[in-house]
């Protein structure tokens, strides 16, 4: 059998697994579900540990469903949600729940990093992991005492996987406490939060080897080999090797739980007066702009639970709109980064009149989301990133009418692809795959084959353009209300 590539991705609500040989064939796949738990309002925390079992259940079920294929595996990548705050005492033993990106708590220490915009080139953001680090100094002062490592969700896995602490430059990133730039931790922004270099791994490119699987793992996996483990990435860069923007000038549009535009550059290229997050690529070389919305796909899930309705069911029902609804949703309900950098706000419908039924709400939630994102494709504008067209995937990319609403709102054209979702687990894969044989990420990084590009609608162009102008205007006239 031909060397295979296993991908795994950490993500906030499952684990998943695939089986990727050369051809980029997905041969195999396991998911095991993972739940967030939110002692308070605002928070959101998961423990390590259950991320550690949920990857052995993914794996296992490879080994059970294609156990050649599996034992033919040479490389394995990783990618992860990111931003989560892991803290590991002596013998790397778990001290608490991981704070995760979209936990709020840590909103009042976000100004005293501020200063580090000219050293990190992005504003404090609540989701951050530096300004939790401050948090658990100021709340939990015997935990932070006790802490010897801080590591993102999936360098934890790594650290399972292969006993290795290290982390790529997209995931290392979103800390707060690297030098974007220089591709470095700085010493400037850990030593803001009481932290120093021996509190962090070591750091790699995505595509580069960072170690072996356990032989304990390879055996339980029946491995003829014990894989080389790459970088990885973070959840946003794994998707965007796994859809070969790895190019400047490449963009997509994620819409998952939470909702990422993405746009890769040649260089640094900051805007953090407006919130953008730019960060390093996952591969070398290369440098990203993101701006990151809260609650995309979160948003419609929320609304089918408190609706008594399935995603699907909503969708039927609304099917391709003629007109905007006469409803106006705003998708804040964990808050919002890009633009506004706002943790306290919360969402709202506004407009409501006794004809405005269920779909009219599911399409006012559809429309609210491409609103919140055309927020987003503005301030990358801002910062130099002018899209022409962006590749569109994530769980809501399987609804035709909500990329028809996006393609409309955001007025460029939406490519989706053919095949399956396997972005961010795929690009792991990819990486898996460099750091096993050396290949170019040229080569490697192929674009999807598409199935349909939408157009924007000349005539919603210029409705949603309206109603995108009163979404603007009721930001500020709620925030003192909904904060």
């Amino acid at each position: 059998m031909s060397e295979i590539y296993l991908g795994i991705d950490l993500g906030t609500s499952s684990v998943k697994a695939v089986l990727v040989d050369a051809d980029d064939a997905v041969l195999a796949g396991a998911s095991v579900p993972l739940e967030v738990q939110r002692p308070r309002p605002g928070w959101s925390e998961q423990d390590p540990r259950r991320w550690w079992e949920a990857t052995l259940e993914a794996v296992d079920r490879l080994q059970a469903e294609a156990p050649r294929v599996l034992a033919a595996t040479v490389g394995i990548g990783l990618s992860g949600q990111m931003h989560g705050a892991v803290l590991l005492g002596e013998g790397e033993a778990v001290l608490r729940p991981a704070i995760l990106w979209n936990d709020g708590r840590a909103a009042a220490e976000c100004p005293e990093l501020d200063g580090l915009r000219e050293v990190t080139g992005n504003a404090a953001m609540p989701g951050f992991t530096a300004p939790k680090l401050l948090w658990v100094r100021r709340h939990e002062p015997a935990i932070f005492a006790a802490t010897r490592l801080v590591l993102l969700p999936k360098a934890y896995l790594r650290l399972c996987l292969c006993g290795e602490a290290a982390e790529d430059m997209s995931d290392a990133s979103g800390t707060l406490w690297l030098d974007v730039a220089a591709r470095d931790w700085s010493d400037a922004a850990l030593g803001a939060t009481g932290l120093s270099r021996a509190h962090m791994p070591r750091l790699v490119e995505g595509n580069a080897a960072t170690g072996r699987l356990h032989p304990a793992l390879a055996a339980r996996w029946g491995m003829a080999t014990r894989p080389v483990i790459a970088g990885g990435a973070g959840d946003n860069a794994a998707s965007a090797v796994g859809l070969g923007a790895v190019r400047p000038g490449d963009a997509f549009l994620s819409l998952g739980t939470s909702g990422v535009l993405w746009a890769t550059t040649d260089r640094f290229r900051p805007n953090p007066a407006r919130f953008v997050h730019a960060f390093c690529h996952a591969l070398p070389g290369l440098w990203h702009q993101m701006s990151v919305h809260l609650s995309a796909a979160g948003s419609l899930e929320w609304w089918a639970q408190a609706s008594g309705a399935t995603v699907t069911g909503l969708l039927a029902e609304v099917g391709a709109p003629a007109r905007p609804s006469s409803a106006l949703f705003l998708p804040y309900l964990s808050g919002e980064r890009t633009p506004h950098n706002d943790a306290a706000v919360r969402g709202a419908f506004l407009g409501l009149d006794h004809a405005a039924d269920r779909a009219t709400l599911t399409q006012a939630v559809l429309e609210g989301v491409a609103f919140a994102i055309r927020d987003g494709q503005e301030a990358l504008a801002q910062a130099g990133a002018m899209l022409e067209s962006a590749i569109v995937t994530g769980g809501g990319s399987r609804s035709r009418s909500w990329v028809a609403i996006l393609a409309s709102v955001l007025g460029v054209p939406l490519a989706r692809p053919a095949a399956g979702e396997h972005g961010a687990a795929l690009g792991a894969a990819r990486l898996g795959r460099m750091a096993a044989t050396g290949e170019d990420p040229a080569t490697v990084c192929r674009k999807p084959v598409i199935a349909e590009t939408v157009e924007p609608e000349p005539r919603l162009v210029c409705a949603y353009a309206e109603r995108y102008a009163q979404f603007r205007a009721a930001y500020p006239a709620m925030k003192g209300v909904l904060s």
